[in-house]
């Protein structure tokens, strides 16, 4: 599988690289012996710099957090992995895998299917074996890396020893492609933008490494027919599923047979993407060494921070290479508590928090009003599903209140046409009524909490659901009849906020995506649309929306045997 080794700047820092263009990337100890490995396994090519890939993304993290590029030529930085220069010196070799079709290994892209899954579990078997090895494998990576360990560890590799899941996704239907039902456009587009662009076969019309000058995306120039044969038609797959089936199942984890020990870490701001998947997998693997952490600001930032690394590594050297350094007294949940200017880091034992005080918040059509009783005569708000939605308010909140956990909302509802998606956002606004947003793990303008739902999707699974977090079974759409109320139990996806007292928390109904203004002039390198407060996690394809269906009226019900509401998770403080 090695060609050999070469020396180069890496070396400095105590780092040998190892390469062989058609596979992979070793970077291992300048001192022979045997060593824990550190994997990843992903299409974004790993001779791309981070700095030329990601330019945008880069330059913004290295001036808000110059600890990021701090100690290291940066040379080896890449999208989302470890830098081998922070970890190498400490005894890892880091080892990087071009997935099939992607980068310098030739073949068929076909993202997170078992294929795969088996071709990761193949690496991680092979680097637990080479000569250099201890046995022990880690996984470690940002979202894609993140995702597929996931996948991975469902096969249970006899290698694997410990994997830091950090901001990824677990369910291919509930966290990724639909979101309550609801298709989002995402994928279709990154695979334009951050797959496309590094295909096997770009050959000279690619780039090169800026470190060895090789061409990063293999030596052969296939034609652009050629390239669109030698990949899947992802967005279209997507779309051609629209229920949770066996296509969507062969792409998501299996919980009870995730054994192996890990760490999971979460983005309160990943809304679209990359919370979910985290706080579902800490509360459903079977694992028994297992903890969670979750914080804010942008996606790819904490992996390379200070705070981050050190995480990390506390972790891996406690479950790789055996140190006694006190992670076995490691609070099985860790939270950077968000506040409106700071985030204040919290250990808890379990998640949800078991002190939870879970509070309802009733809506009251009449006044759009959040309140803590519901109203006592019946009352409705219609909305146009295109428009703005029906937004309802509390009042200014008496005392500081922290709400930490996944919500959940039950409303009653009646549309005009045969279905109806439901857009949910959780949203906070100060005295003056500005509304309260954050640097999220994409856009910088994201609201506090956001849930979807497609009204035929209703159907619950009363196996996995909770009153907190209702699980939708996705396998038979129930239509509506034009007119009829239903019920719907809305999951909206876990959140952080200590609300300052004399504020208002408000939800806001509408008929789709969630915009906090109508331009911001946002945008970053890899995504083709302006960031409006969902980042690029929208769901704006008329295939899945005809307007017939999807732009209707939609009424809101309330009152005595229609109780709508949303359950929040307020926090006491720890006595």
């Amino acid at each position: 599988m090695h060609r050999g080794r070469s020396r180069s700047e890496g070396e400095k820092n105590g780092v040998a690289e190892e390469r062989a263009p058609r596979r992979d990337a070793v970077f291992r100890p300048e001192r022979d012996g045997r060593y824990p490995a550190i994997l990843s396994y992903g299409p974004y090519a790993k001779g791309l710099a981070f700095q030329d890939g990601y330019p945008s993304a880069w330059q913004r993290m290295v001036a808000e957090h110059p600890d990021v590029a701090c100690g290291s030529t940066n040379k080896y930085q890449n999208w989302e992995v470890v830098d081998p220069e922070k970890w190498v010196p400490d005894g890892y070799v880091c080892v990087r895998v071009d997935s099939r079709g992607a980068g310098r290994s030739p073949g068929h892209i076909d993202h997170f299917s078992p294929r795969e899954t088996k071709d990761f579990y193949d690496c991680i078997e092979w680097a637990g074996v080479q000569a250099w090895s201890s046995g022990k494998v880690g996984l470690n990576g940002i979202s894609y890396y993140a995702i597929n360990q996931w996948h991975v560890a469902s096969l249970q590799p006899k290698h694997l020893a410990a994997m830091c899941v950090w901001e990824g996704a677990a369910d291919w239907y509930r966290d990724m492609t639909h979101h309550g039902g609801i298709l989002s456009t995402f994928w279709a587009n990154w695979y334009d933008l951050q797959v496309k662009t590094v295909q096997y076969g770009l050959g000279e019309r690619g780039p090169r490494s800026r470190v060895t000058g090789e061409l990063i995306c293999g030596d052969q120039t296939l034609s652009d027919k050629e390239l669109q044969q030698n990949r899947a038609d992802f967005g279209d797959e997507i779309l051609a599923h629209p229920l949770d089936d066996d296509y969507h199942e062969a792409r998501s984890p299996v919980w009870e047979k995730i054994t192996v020990p890990f760490l999971s870490a979460a983005n309160w701001g990943g809304q679209g993407l990359h919370p979910r998947g985290n706080f579902e997998g800490f509360v459903r693997a079977v694992s028994k060494d297992k903890w969670l952490e979750a914080h804010g600001i942008e996606h790819w930032t904490h992996f390379y921070t200070d705070y981050g690394v050190g995480l990390q590594k506390r972790f891996f050297a406690y479950h790789l290479k055996g140190e006694k350094n006190g992670w076995d007294r490691q609070p099985r949940v860790q939270l950077q508590v968000r506040h409106i200017d700071r985030f204040v880091e919290r250990r808890e034992n379990e998640w949800p928090i078991a002190r939870t005080r879970w509070t309802k918040f009733y809506l009251g059509p009449s006044g759009h009003t959040l309140a803590p009783e519901p109203p006592k005569a019946a009352a409705s708000v219609a909305y146009d599903a295109p428009g703005d939605g029906a937004t309802f308010l509390s009042a200014p909140l008496e005392h500081e209140t922290e709400i930490t956990g996944p919500l959940a909302a039950r409303l009653f509802v009646s549309s005009s046409t045969a279905d109806a998606d439901l857009f949910l956002v959780f949203r906070v606004f100060a005295p003056d009524m500005r509304e309260v947003v954050f640097m999220g793990a994409v856009d910088p303008h994201t609201p506090i909490a956001q849930g979807w739902l497609r009204a035929s999707h209703r159907k619950l699974d009363p196996e996995l659901s909770a009153e907190y977090r209702p699980y939708h079974t996705h396998d038979e759409p129930r239509p509506l009849e034009p007119g009829d109320v239903v019920q719907l139990d809305v999951e909206l996806w876990p959140t952080s906020i200590v609300v300052p007292a004399g504020h208002r928390v408000a939800l806001t109904v509408r008929g789709r995506d969630y915009e906090w203004q109508k331009s911001t002039g946002a945008r970053l390198s890899n995504f083709k649309n302006e960031l409006r407060g969902c980042g690029p996690f929208l769901h704006d394809d008329p295939r899945d929306r005809p307007a017939a269906v999807f732009g209707g009226e939609v009424t809101i019900h309330a009152g005595p045997g229609r109780e709508s509401y949303i359950l929040v998770p307020v926090i006491p403080p720890k006595r």
